[in-house]
C-alpha cells in the first residue's frame, strides 16, 4: 500500500471509526449481556461494573485510561496518542449510543461470536497508527523501552485479570471469557496479516540467472542471489531468492520449470515484509 495513503489522516480515521463501533457492539450486544470479561483495560472495567454495578463498562474504560493516556503521551507519540485518544473517545461512545440487538442464547455460540467481532474490531483499529487505548499503550511503551514482546505484556495482564475474576465470577464465565479473548486474538492476528501475507520462494536451478531475469520482466519482481553448494557433488551454485504475493506465485513456479524442470523450488510463508515494493516500517 502507498505511504501517503496508509498515513493520510482520513484513511487511520475510518479504520478506527469502523473498528471501534464493531468492537462497542460486540461488547455491548452479546459480551456483557452473557456476563463475559473482554480481554485487557475493557475487560478490568467490565468487571469492575459487574463487582460495583456503577456507572457502566465504558465509562469505566474511559477512566482507567486517562492516566495511561499521560504517559503514552510523553512515552510513545502525540500523534499515536491522539489517534488512540480517538478510539478511546469513540468507543466509549459507540458503547453508550449504538444499540444492535443480537439474540444468541447459547453461551458458546456468544463467546465466539463476540470473540470474532471484537477481534475485528481490534484488528482494525490496529491497522491505523492508533490503537484502542489501553493495554495497547503499555505494551508499546515497555516493547519500546526494555523490548518486552506486546503479546506477553498481554498475556501477564490477561493472567492477573482471570485470577482476579475467579474470586467475583462464576468458573465457566471465567473459562468462556479466556476462549472468547483467544478468538478474539487470532482473529485479530488474521486481520492484521490480512494483505500483509507474502511467499519467500528459494529456487535452487542451475539456470537461477535465467530464472531471475524472467522474474525481474514478468512479474515485475527482483531477487538476491545467495552462495550454495551441494551437500552430495560439493558443486557451487546460486540459490535464486525472492519475495511475491500469493497471486503471483503459480506464475514463477511456471517460470522456474519452463526454464529448468529439475529445479528445486521452496516456498515459505511470512507475514512481515518490510523494504520497497512492500509495507513500510509502521512509525508511530
Amino acid at each position: 500500500m502507498n505511504r501517503d495513503y496508509t498515513y493520510s489522516i482520513p484513511w487511520n480515521l475510518l479504520l478506527i471509526t469502523l473498528g471501534s463501533c464493531v468492537y462497542a457492539v460486540s461488547i455491548k450486544s452479546i459480551a456483557t449481556v452473557h456476563g463475559f470479561i473482554p480481554g485487557g483495560i475493557f475487560g478490568l472495567g467490565a468487571l469492575t461494573y459487574y463487582k460495583t454495578q456503577l456507572l457502566d463498562p465504558a465509562t469505566w474504560y474511559f477512566m482507567l485510561n486517562i492516566p495511561l493516556f499521560v504517559m503514552g503521551w510523553f512515552k510513545v507519540s502525540k500523534r499515536f496518542c491522539l489517534y488512540s485518544l480517538y478510539a478511546m473517545c469513540l468507543s466509549t461512545v459507540a458503547y453508550k449510543v449504538l444499540n444492535v440487538p443480537i439474540h444468541i442464547e447459547n453461551e458458546f455460540y456468544a463467546t465466539v461470536a463476540s470473540g470474532v467481532l471484537s477481534g475485528l474490531g481490534g484488528g482494525l483499529i490496529l491497522r491505523s497508527l492508533g490503537s484502542g487505548g489501553g493495554m495497547d499503550i503499555v505494551a508499546i511503551m515497555l516493547n519500546q523501552k526494555y523490548n518486552i514482546g506486546v503479546g506477553k505484556t498481554f498475556f501477564a495482564f490477561n493472567l492477573f485479570l482471570f485470577s482476579l475474576s475467579l474470586s467475583i465470577l462464576k468458573t465457566d464465565l471465567v473459562v468462556a471469557s479466556i476462549i472468547n479473548v483467544f478468538i478474539a486474538s487470532t482473529t485479530m492476528e488474521s486481520v492484521l496479516s490480512l494483505f500483509n501475507q507474502r511467499k519467500v520462494v528459494f529456487i535452487i536451478s542451475d539456470n537461477a540467472k535465467e530464472i531471475a531475469a524472467e522474474v525481474m520482466t514478468k512479474l515485475q519482481r527482483s531477487g538476491t542471489f545467495l552462495e550454495g553448494k551441494g551437500a552430495y557433488t560439493g558443486q557451487n551454485r546460486d540459490v535464486l531468492m525472492t519475495v511475491i504475493n500469493n497471486i503471483q506465485l503459480k506464475k514463477l513456479e511456471e517460470i522456474t520449470f519452463t526454464c529448468d524442470p529439475n529445479a528445486f523450488f521452496i516456498v515459505e510463508n511470512t507475514f512481515s515484509v518490510l523494504g520497497q515494493g512492500f509495507s513500510r516500517r509502521k512509525v508511530y
